[in-house]
């Protein structure tokens, strides 16, 4: 579970740079941020939920 998580965040990491390098991919850079954001959210809750059983 955790390697993925760490695979999304890398993934969603390097898009960001990429859409920020290529000015005409500023959308690409947004989502790949809200991604990244969404990912880390999602595996703080399930690390909770994980540790409250």
């Amino acid at each position: 579970m955790w390697a993925l998580l760490i695979i999304l965040l890398v993934l969603w990491a390097g898009l960001a740079v990429f859409g920020f390098v290529i000015k005409g991919l500023l959308w690409l850079a947004v989502l790949a941020i809200v991604l990244f954001l969404a990912t880390v959210v999602i595996g703080i809750l399930r690390r909770s939920a994980a540790t409250k059983k």
